[in-house]
């Protein structure tokens, strides 16, 4: 019975430890998919590679590269200019929730979300179609995965990059 209960208590500290060593960051997470490059390259120009890696929680909303391209024309080498880094900065913080929001937490409806960049607001609108997020420009981002967990928050992956402006319309 003894060897019985150590072994189980050596499995389950190999356990605790595997998990640990596995566990990752936004930032780490983000770095290790080639869909996120360029979110990855724009969170590094920006200096905010530490901010994502720290403790959280965060709700970072993800634009895949496809929703980088889709900008118009010279619009991601502009923001990644290093004169550019405080509005590149601005427009990665409208991405992320200081809150760790899973897709089952985001209530029903169109509701407010603050972001980081405490100025401006999001209109996330949950429903039986998805999640859906207005920004300042009143267009749509959909959210096509949700709920990629992280030791410091959660990743909704997103299909258009999210942009400061006007606040939504959302009731």
């Amino acid at each position: 019975m003894k060897m019985n209960l150590k072994a189980t208590a050596a499995a389950l500290t190999l356990s605790l430890t595997a998990a640990a060593v596995n566990a990752e960051s936004i930032v780490e997470i983000a770095a290790g998919d080639e869909r996120f490059s360029t979110l990855v390259a724009a969170v590094s120009a920006a200096g905010l590679v530490d901010t994502l890696s720290g403790p959280g929680p965060f709700t970072v909303y993800a634009p895949v590269n496809d929703a980088f391209a889709a900008l118009p024309e010279g619009t991601v080498d502009t923001l990644l200019l290093p004169e550019n880094k405080d509005q590149l900065t601005n427009v990665l913080l409208y991405h992320v929730d200081d809150r760790k929001l899973s897709a089952s937490m985001i209530p029903a409806g169109s509701n407010y979300f603050r972001p980081i960049l405490d100025s401006e607001r999001l209109c996330i609108t949950a429903g039986s179609g998805g999640v859906t997020i207005a920004d300042g420009t009143g267009e749509m981002a959909n959210v096509i995965i949700a709920d990629i967990m992280a030791d410091n928050g959660v990743i909704h992956v997103i299909d258009k990059v999210l942009l400061p402006g006007t606040r939504p319309a959302c009731h």
